[in-house]
């Protein structure tokens, strides 16, 4: 689904990804790992459109990005929830999912059913302002967000971060229940390492901007991934 191929990004004078590979399939979980700092949050940014990347290629489905924008990389089916959520505070539920037609043809722009049987508590909240919910709950709207959008490939960066326990669980159902609908490649970054390591297929660990393990999951022990992602 998604492929990645000596990916390099600066920001000014300074190189932040070194000739970043990885590959992404539909229906598995690629987790990327590593300690604050390695590059995580800007490879995620680069698929997304978010931050110009310097070299390589991004492919999606046999078809190359070619740089693309934020817009366009939406248009093309990747979709992002960036940490920190990024809600709209003073928009109700229901109208920061709506933020996400921007990028759907008309006759695509509505709410799923869907999206309220993956986050239920949504719906019992669709008229209450962004801004009032729990961190949990605008974890939850953000995930939802991206899913309107129908993407092909889901990127998470660290959407168990300042989120209780149970949203965590329930987070965790979310994503494995996409994974087993087969439809689309999620890309995980995730400091939690049990959560990462309990639904990852498979694992790129990076370490100072390059990547230094790529496998699936059957090839790889917990204790070797967590020595490699520790500092």
């Amino acid at each position: 689904m998604l492929d990645v191929s000596d990916l390099t990004l600066h920001y000014g004078q300074s190189q932040i990804l070194f000739g970043v590979s990885l590959a992404a399939p539909r229906g598995e979980v690629t987790a990327v790992m590593g300690t604050n700092g390695v590059g995580k949050t800007s490879l995620l940014k680069a698929l997304a459109g978010r931050h110009p990347y310097s070299g390589g290629t991004i492919t999606l489905e046999g078809a190359p990005l070619r740089h693309p924008t934020a817009y366009a990389a939406a248009r093309a089916g990747i979709a992002y929830v960036p940490q920190g959520r990024e809600i709209f505070p003073l928009l109700t539920v229901t109208e920061n999912l709506e933020t996400a037609f921007a990028c759907l043809p008309r006759d695509a722009r509505h709410i799923p059913d869907r999206i309220y049987e993956l986050f239920p508590v949504l719906k019992e909240m669709e008229h209450r302002r962004g801004g009032d919910l729990s961190g949990g709950q605008q974890q939850q709207l953000a995930i939802a967000r991206a899913l309107v959008t129908r993407p092909k490939v889901l990127l998470l960066d660290e959407p168990t971060e300042g989120i209780q326990p149970n949203i965590i669980q329930q987070i965790g159902r979310v994503i494995e229940r996409l994974r087993e609908e087969g439809e689309m490649a999620i890309v995980l970054v995730e400091q939690f390492f049990d959560f990462a390591f309990g639904l990852a297929d498979r694992f790129v660990a990076m370490s100072r901007g390059s990547v230094t393990l790529s496998e699936v999951k059957a090839n790889v022990t917990r204790d070797d991934m967590l020595a490699r992602v520790s500092i």
